[in-house]
């Protein structure tokens, strides 16, 4: 788990392409802090597994579902990436609670300025809007942020100093991809409405009801 708060920004010194997957090589310096093999780092906001390491570089392997799903695809050598470690008991929560596991690709569609902040609109599916409520929480590339407005068709975060600094968000340009993760109390909180109604719907099939529809 993660809580959206990027601690570092990598640049990708290799990426080698499969036909699906690849292998992507990670320079990096605070994060790689007492890193082990196995450990859990976002990337851009996706949940990756450190499978090699040294004192200024780690290395991935993403595979085919998570390239299809993320903007991982799009890295090349040289592209920076938004890093975090994964949550310790004990931490400060200072973002929201962050899975690692993407929902799906949103698209930059405007960047405005406003004063001290930049507002950053973003085009995405119906089925990952659904679950963008107004005031509440969203990760974009990993970044922990506040939706400050949702509609049918986009929704838009405002971007602080502080986060253009030590993030990438600002160094996209109209049309870019973004990785999207949605809060997961609504998915939760959704399923188990789902579960409810469909063991409901099960209970009221019974001996008498196939009776009556002639089915026994």
């Amino acid at each position: 788990m993660f809580t959206g708060l990027v601690e570092e920004i990598g640049t990708v010194e290799s990426i080698t392409k499969g036909f699906k997957s690849a292998k992507i090589i990670i320079k990096a310096k605070k994060i790689l802090y007492d890193v082990k093999l196995g450990d859990s780092i976002s990337t851009n906001g996706v949940c990756l597994t450190v499978t090699e390491y040294d004192n200024d570089k780690f290395c991935v392997d993403v595979m085919a579902e998570t390239m299809r799903k993320s903007n991982l695809k799009n890295l090349k050598r040289g592209s920076k990436v938004n890093l975090e470690r994964a949550l310790r008991v004990g931490d400060r929560l200072g973002g929201h609670i962050v899975s690692g596991h993407i929902d799906g690709i949103g698209i930059v569609t405007s960047l405005e300025k406003e004063e001290n902040a930049t507002w950053i609109s973003i085009s995405t599916s119906s089925d990952i809007l659904k679950y963008i409520v107004y005031k509440g929480s969203i990760t974009i590339d990993g970044v922990s942020l506040t939706v400050s407005y949702v509609d049918d068709n986009i929704f838009k975060v405002s971007i602080i100093p502080h986060t253009k600094d030590e993030t990438t968000l600002l160094t996209k340009n109209i049309g870019d991809e973004v990785n999207l993760e949605c809060d997961l109390i609504g998915k939760y909180i959704e399923k188990f409405l789902l579960l409810k109604e469909d063991s409901k719907v099960k209970k009221d099939i019974d001996v008498d009801f196939l009776s009556q529809h002639g089915f026994i």
